[in-house]
């Protein structure tokens, strides 16, 4: 049971982790500014989306840009009466996978019209890397401690079997063949698991349930989004009774 949890809080952790990462991918975004001289931006925008690894593209005008400067930055009074037209008419491109985004910024540098690219690569690149050394180090907690519950398995089964050395002995010596003896302690092995794949999954969601109110109750900012248990409920139930029999079994 403790084994199941802690693979499945690590497990859980990641999925959340993972989630958070593609909504801060999806949020980072391209700009590409356009030619003082260029007006049909329609053509522009279309241009634009059949670039391979596009997710979306949003025209946004000089007014719209020096209107968002002003929302962002309030405390600025001395830029309240610029000019919109010292700025330039932008797309704003969402991309699919950050894993391309030179390739992209460079696509998009290359189209007719665009006179230059701003992306955050290096932005992009704590984003995979932050993703990549989360998966490994989950990965390896998790193969860890399976690892581990298949040895507290064994050594049970094994202290069960020398418990009974002497029921054993008596069996064998009445014709008992070696499977007739395995079996059972094979089957306990098995129900072992599933008992602890039962009450680890009841204890998994009662304690996701509790860090996420708390989570929720905290982060008044809204900074921390937590994937609903009732979204994964399932696939949590499927995988701790899969890895709770084939611990159990396999320990036998």
């Amino acid at each position: 049971v403790a084994c199941l949890l802690i693979m499945g809080t690590f497990t859980l952790v990641a999925v959340n982790a993972n989630g958070l990462l593609k909504d801060l991918e999806r949020e980072n975004e391209m700009l590409a500014f356009v030619e003082e001289d260029f007006a049909d931006t329609a053509i522009l925008q279309k241009k634009l989306e059949a670039i391979p690894n596009v997710a979306s593209v949003t025209f946004i005008s000089r007014q719209q840009a020096m209107e968002k400067f002003l929302e962002d930055y309030p405390e600025e009074e001395m830029f309240r009466d610029l000019d919109p037209e010292i700025l330039r008419d932008r797309f704003s491109l969402k991309i699919v996978d950050l894993e391309r985004i030179s390739q992209t910024k460079a696509a998009v540098k290359a189209v007719d019209g665009i006179a230059d690219v701003n992306a955050a690569e290096e932005v992009a690149g704590g984003f995979i890397t932050l993703r990549n050394v989360a998966t490994v180090v989950c990965v390896a907690l998790i193969a860890i401690l399976f690892l581990v519950s298949v040895f507290i398995i064994a050594n049970t089964i094994k202290l069960t079997t020398f418990d009974r050395r002497d029921e054993i002995a008596i069996m064998k010596m009445v014709g008992a063949t070696n499977g007739f003896i395995r079996w059972p302690f094979v089957y306990e092995g098995f129900l072992l698991g599933l008992f602890s794949a039962v009450t680890g999954f009841f204890l998994q969601w009662a304690l996701y349930e509790a860090v996420a109110r708390s989570v929720a109750t905290n982060d008044t900012i809204n900074l921390i989004t937590i994937v609903p248990f009732s979204d994964m409920w399932t696939n949590v139930a499927v995988i701790f009774a899969a890895a709770g029999m084939l611990i159990g079994v396999g320990g036998s």
